[in-house]
């Protein structure tokens, strides 16, 4: 028993040291989300569908849930509470196979969602320069002029705003007074286009990053589960 309890003990620093790193992880992505809140609070979502969905928001949601996840694990660690090693077991597997999920959703349905996501932006668009609608507004300002393009498919977007060939300011390449009607002076790339080059130029990056994500989830998933079950052999022993 006594090796058992040397195993239990090991495992129990381990599982408290990565759930204390997973912890302060979604730490930092919260403050992440309330520094894009502060600074680039204007910069909310082009979604017409889905208003509230911005960058900020889904930072601080998925740091809030992090924190809470790894909050249970530390406690189910330090305590060798079954209920919460269970408890924090069953909402980390719950997250991988969402995830394993949405990334399937992803790949099959590619096509549809390529299409739905331009057709939605598209749709944004109509609430540009509207009252009540500043963030949308600012927000297609800040992809333009970064992005240096125009519209979400092509410039010709934008005409269904006032049904006349006129383009927001930040379409211009170089600000004047006329450039608003004059396409010689517009960016000529696809908003959508260009983004999408982009997070494909990061790809790499991206999959490192998705890749790290699912190596701490199994190790999570196996700490716990492997805690669980020497804490279960350990009240049995003593029963």
């Amino acid at each position: 028993m006594g090796i058992s309890r040397g195993c239990l003990l090991c495992i129990k620093i381990k599982m408290f040291i990565f759930n204390l790193i997973f912890w302060l992880g979604g730490c930092g992505i919260l403050g992440v989300g309330i520094w894009l809140a502060v600074t680039q609070g204007k910069f909310a979502t082009l979604s017409y569908s889905f208003p509230s969905l911005s960058a900020a928001s889904l930072f601080m949601v998925i740091g809030s849930m992090i924190m809470v996840i790894g909050f249970i694990g530390c406690l189910g660690a330090v305590t060798e509470n079954r209920c919460l090693l269970l408890t924090f077991f069953i909402l980390l597997l719950l997250i991988f196979l969402l995830e394993i999920i949405g990334m399937l959703m992803v790949i099959i349905y590619r096509d549809e969602l390529d299409s739905y996501a331009q057709e939605d932006l598209k749709k944004g668009l109509r609430l540009f320069g509207k009252e009540g609608n500043t963030e949308l507004t600012n927000a297609w300002n800040i992809v333009q002029t970064m992005f240096r393009c125009c519209g979400v498919k092509n410039y010709t977007d934008w005409f269904q705003l006032k049904n006349e060939t006129e383009v927001p300011d930040s379409c211009c390449q170089e600000y004047s007074p006329t450039c608003q009607t004059d396409p010689s002076t517009w960016w000529r790339d696809p908003c959508y286009k260009k983004v999408k080059y982009r997070l494909a130029q990061n790809i790499s990056a991206l999959g490192a990053f998705a890749i790290c994500i699912v190596v701490i989830q199994v190790l999570g998933l196996i700490f716990s589960m492997f805690m669980y079950c020497q804490v279960l052999r350990a009240e049995k022993y003593y029963d």
